[in-house]
């Protein structure tokens, strides 16, 4: 009876766990990365790379929950194109949500990097402890010390471009010299927060920005880059500097200048000017006798005449003159078109 009983508690103990159906590994492990990057700087170099957003069966991704870093260092003497790469115990960098339209970034810096040693770095996601994915790409180079900063970065507004000079980059940061060449690398900022490298690095030590629009402020520093045969090691970066083009090009003058009398004194018209940032016009009259006309009223665009009420008495000739200007603070006076002649 007793061991019945004890059976029977058995048979009821083995049947109260609860069982979920399996979920296939594909359902959880995240694609591969596949856009790792890397930008060196003074400080070493940061890596970068997107989130993904699928798993490996094309379901979606709701949360990375880490990244795994792998290192490998190696002198540059020792390196062997044909020998396994010795990637090390991977460092891991917490993940997140991942956003349904994507778009996240992931993002790892490294520190004391030993000249004259190769580097190499890849990336793989984890969604869980076990759900790892395949490696990323893998990017490498080699580390030297570091170039110095520009100094005296200077910038010249003018009329829509920047014009950007500063002094050349002689020595490294341990005041070694430079034996090669040194190249540059202009970036920009509109708020002066976020900086976009502009186009790519150059060897002059000047650097004229055209993209630009009159009146808008920009923020320019430059990195110092030396290249070596396993890739560019990123140097000093200057101080920024601010600075906003301004327009100094005056519209074209009006053509086509007339004048007539009318009851209610010289009417003066003539052809529009059809430049974008036209504002107005400025009307001048000069008496004969004098050497200089003097202003008597301006015309906002896109009107192209003007009456003078308050001609001198009758029996002068009068000349009339007129010209262009645009939206600038100050204006920009285009030169006065061909003075028409009338008799008061």
């Amino acid at each position: 009876m007793v061991l019945g009983a004890v059976l029977l508690l058995l048979a009821l103990l083995s049947g109260c766990g609860y069982k979920t159906d399996p979920v296939p590994p594909g359902k959880v492990m995240p694609e591969p990365v596949r856009d790792l990057r890397y930008q060196l700087s003074e400080r070493g170099v940061t890596l970068t790379w997107s989130y993904p957003t699928r798993t490996v069966t094309g379901d979606r991704l709701e949360q990375i929950d880490s990244f795994a870093i792998y290192r490998a260092v190696v002198p540059a003497k020792d390196y062997c194109d044909t020998c396994p790469i010795p990637f090390g115990q991977p460092i891991l960098v917490p993940g997140g949500t991942v956003p349904p339209e994507g778009g996240r970034t992931g993002r790892f810096e490294s520190t004391l990097l030993r000249p004259g040693h190769l580097y190499f770095f890849k990336v793989r996601a984890r969604s869980g402890w076990w759900a790892e994915s395949a490696d990323s790409n893998i990017v490498s180079f080699l580390w030297h010390i570091p170039l110095k900063a520009p100094a005296g970065l200077r910038a010249r507004a003018e009329d829509s471009r920047i014009v950007l000079a500063w002094q050349p980059v002689v020595s490294h940061l341990d005041s070694s010299p430079v034996t090669g060449p040194v190249e540059y690398q202009v970036y920009r900022s509109t708020d002066g927060g976020t900086f976009e490298p502009l186009d790519g690095p150059v060897q002059e030590t000047r650097f004229v920005d055209t993209a630009v629009v009159n009146g808008r402020k920009y923020f320019y520093h430059v990195q110092a880059l030396e290249r070596f045969e396993r890739g560019i090691v990123g140097g000093g970066t200057s101080a920024d500097v601010a600075v906003s083009p301004v327009d100094r090009t005056p519209p074209a003058p009006p053509t086509g200048v007339r004048a007539i009398r009318t009851g209610k004194g010289i009417k003066v018209f003539w052809e529009p000017v059809p430049d974008r940032d036209l504002k107005g016009y400025r009307v001048y009259r000069r008496l004969s006798g004098d050497r200089a006309p003097e202003l008597v009223g301006e015309v906002n665009a896109p009107y192209t005449m003007f009456i003078d009420r308050t001609p001198p008495h009758r029996g002068q000739r009068l000349y009339y003159s007129v010209s262009s200007i645009d939206g600038a603070r100050p204006a920009n006076e285009s030169m006065s078109s061909p003075e028409v002649m009338i008799r008061n």
